[in-house]
């Protein structure tokens, strides 16, 4: 059996999960639970958002969301492993541990640290250590297996490569995990066409009621074809979203609608809100069930701790021992 680990961010001002989260990772993570050759580990990095999000109330309703969202869509934490990183502190040991056998030039060529290097006022040094952090969310458990897009591939290299040197130094502890990544995964687009992302504010909330869902879907930006002449499905990104969420029948009938003409853009808008509100019914009032019945969210995460804490120590105390810091 492989084991697979994923963190999911809770960072951001609202801590919601978008549509682009959701096809991206949230039911391409849940689908590869599922498999019965698969033991998965999926944890939400709390602690990382700590390097941006220093509001202890957000920061919580943030953890909710995101795990509500993972829940909804039904990720099966019977007979998988989901936990929030700030209850397992194993995770703080480990990093101390790796972080002196971690040279300085790698963190300093780090994305992370090197996207925000030009002001480094704004650089906190949680920030400059995150992929030591990194590092040991994922060496902690012994991870076979961590699903990256093609932009976190780094971070998965410099994981790799700390495990080495502490290997190489102290001999065989930590396992080295490989990356996994999803050539197919897309890339999203947004309200504005650009990638969808909360960075941008182009995003999509499909958890949002409905008039407030509508609004959003309503603002998509197109061009200024009027309804009467045919248009372009191609390049148009009502369009795009709704083609990653249609049955084929569904997608043929409105391109030939944009076709034929007499087919406005707030007809496409209006088609693309019921599609996401039929095809996510039962997802949306999961969800808030959960947000609503908090303690519901907060036992979950805490039988999942449970059993992290279990293989993080076994994993703990190799290191300990190597070290000579056993207990």
């Amino acid at each position: 059996m492989a084991r697979l680990l994923t963190g999911i961010q809770s960072s951001g001002a609202t801590g919601e999960i978008h549509l682009g989260n959701i096809l991206g990772a949230i039911m391409p993570g849940v689908e590869l639970s599922r498999d019965e050759n698969n033991e998965a580990y999926f944890f939400i990095a709390d602690l990382h958002s700590l390097t941006t999000v220093k509001d202890a109330a957000i920061r919580k309703r943030n953890v909710h969301a995101v795990a509500a969202a993972w829940l909804a869509f039904g990720f099966d934490t019977d007979n998988n492993v989901f936990y929030r990183q700030s209850d397992i502190p194993e995770v703080c040991e480990l990093t101390w541990y790796l972080s002196c056998f971690t040279p300085y030039p790698m963190l300093a060529n780090a994305h992370s640290f090197k996207d925000k290097s030009e002001q480094l006022s704004d650089v906190n040094a949680g920030l400059f250590n995150y992929p030591v952090l990194m590092a040991a969310d994922i060496l902690l458990y012994d991870a076979e297996f961590v699903p990256v897009g093609k932009d976190q591939r780094q971070h998965l290299e410099m994981t790799r490569d700390i495990a080495g040197a502490f290997n190489h130094q102290v001999g065989e502890t930590l396992v080295l995990p490989e990356a996994k990544i999803d050539e197919r995964v897309m890339t999203i687009p947004g309200t504005d066409g650009r990638k969808m992302s909360k960075s941008y504010n182009n995003f999509i909330n499909i958890f949002l009621p409905d008039k407030k869902l509508r609004k959003v879907i309503m603002s998509i930006e197109t061009d200024s074809t009027p309804l009467e002449d045919p248009k372009d499905a191609s390049s148009c990104n009502v369009f795009a979203l709704y083609q990653l969420l249609a049955s084929e029948a569904q997608i043929q009938e409105m391109k030939a609608n944009y076709e034929g003409g007499n087919y406005g853009y707030g007809h496409a808008k209006q088609a693309l809100f019921e599609l996401i509100i039929e095809k996510f019914q039962k997802e949306r009032e999961i969800y808030w069930k959960l947000i609503e019945n908090p303690s519901i969210i907060e036992e979950k995460l805490a039988l999942g701790a449970i059993k992290a804490r279990k293989t993080a120590n076994e994993v703990l105390q190799r290191v300990r021992v190597k070290l000579g810091y056993e207990k």
